[in-house]
């Protein structure tokens, strides 16, 4: 038997290699709320954009208003490229404190030249700029750099656009998992199945998934390499095997196990191998995960009566128990600075994304909406991705942490579940 405080998470989709077929269902950001200190940003529309595939300067700008951190000012009618040496003071008047512009051209061979700057409007500063030649398949990417760019720019920190996304989506009787830029776009499918997926988890590296596919008719954990589509079988004992957790080095995979009884957690190697028992309850222990510093595991169990989040020794231990707002806690989530914890909280009856401050135990709920599941955090630790059930619909949801910048990834059609946030691109 799966654990039964799971939430709503469900069995989806079996894994094979990715293909370059776009998503059934194309996304698109719709960005709401208001941050209180955002930075006022203009994006002109990159000289070329028109006859491009894609639209290089709206990419840009998407990216940085769904990051929560960037305010648009508007640019109608400038007409800017990077070889402009623009008059600042009409962008002051604005109100914008920094400029982007670029161009985007066609070459002979068919690729495309990409180039942009950036301007500090204030002082009047020539910030830096970038160039990529690339294929017209990789223009999305050059925008997602070129926005990672300004971000680190701009905030000092690194930006999160050009990372991926994993998620996996039901339509009928097919299931699908997904690789995707981080604002949804550029779906490449894993393979469609009859059979289900659940639990799809990125390594530290970004080279590799784990998951859990029910294609013998009970779950069984594999790693699958996203290059080059081979996989492994990591677990197939006798029972359930589900919920792989990542360690940070990538050598250990923490799964929780039914082969001994009752739904316990365990560490195996990723190459595959032997298992070695973590936790001795009677009681359902499940969803691990591992702190960045890979000292401790944070899992789910019900050994107080109902399920909430414990934290051990990597090597096991004594666990502490962790949420004590609620009473029904489950998927957690860690930023990676080991400051926050997303996890979903069921709240009179409705499944609420929360999220904790470790130090302080103060809990913020973020959404207004009542069907959450699957947080993860951004690599920089800013934004969160979930599911969600909006007017309706099954939607991939952003926000940042304090819930003030939600953006919808909004698909067309299926079931959208189990999103997770892979790594800097290395």
């Amino acid at each position: 038997m799966q654990p039964t405080f799971t939430g709503r998470r469900q069995a989806l989709a079996a894994l094979g290699a990715l293909a370059a077929v776009p998503a059934l269902a194309q996304f698109r950001v719709e960005v709401t709320g208001v941050g209180t200190t955002q930075l006022p940003i203009a994006i002109a529309a990159f000289r070329g954009d028109a006859e491009a595939p894609q639209k290089i300067g709206a990419i840009v700008q998407a990216d940085l208003e769904r990051s929560g951190q960037f305010r648009p000012v508007d640019t109608a009618g400038a007409a800017l490229d990077e070889t402009s040496r623009p008059d600042v003071s009409p962008w002051r008047q604005k109100g914008a404190d920094s400029l982007a512009v670029g161009s985007v051209s066609r070459l002979a061979d068919g690729r495309y030249d990409v180039r942009f700057r950036l301007w500090d409007v204030v002082r009047g500063q020539d910030l830096g700029g970038q160039s990529f030649v690339v294929a017209g398949g990789d223009l999305r990417l050059a925008a997602h750099r070129i926005a990672d760019m300004i971000y680190e720019k701009l905030t000092g920190e690194k930006g999160v656009f050009s990372t991926r996304i994993a998620y996996v989506t039901k339509g009928g009787t097919r299931y699908n998992l997904w690789v995707a830029d981080a604002d949804g776009e550029n779906a490449q499918s894993a393979l469609a199945s009859p059979e289900p997926i659940i639990s799809p988890a990125w390594s530290a590296n970004g080279g590799q998934l784990a998951y859990v596919s029910f294609e013998s008719r009970k779950p069984v954990v594999y790693v699958h390499d996203v290059s080059t589509g081979q996989r492994r079988l990591i677990a197939n004992f006798r029972g359930s095997n589900s919920a792989p957790a990542w360690s940070p080095d990538g050598r250990t995979l923490a799964v929780t196990l039914t082969r001994d009884g009752g739904s316990q957690l365990y560490t195996i190697a990723s190459s595959g191998g032997e298992a070695k028992r973590l936790t001795q309850s009677g009681s359902i222990d499940t969803e691990p995960l591992y702190s960045a510093d890979g000292r401790n595991i944070y899992f789910v169990s019900d050994r107080g009566g109902a399920p909430q989040i414990y934290r051990m020794g990597a090597g096991g231990g004594e666990p502490q128990r962790v949420t004590f707002t609620g009473s029904y806690n489950i998927s957690p989530a860690l930023s990676p600075d080991g400051r926050w914890l997303a996890y979903i909280s069921r709240i009179s009856g409705a499944f609420k994304l929360q999220v904790m401050e470790l130090a302080s135990g103060n809990v913020v709920s973020v959404t207004e909406t009542t069907s959450d599941e699957s947080p993860s955090f951004a690599p920089n630790g800013r934004l969160i991705v979930y599911a969600t059930r909006q007017n309706g619909r099954e939607a991939l949801m952003t926000t940042t942490i304090d819930g003030k910048i939600k953006a919808r990834l909004a698909g067309q059609g299926g079931d959208i579940r189990e999103p997770d946030w892979g790594p800097f691109q290395r």
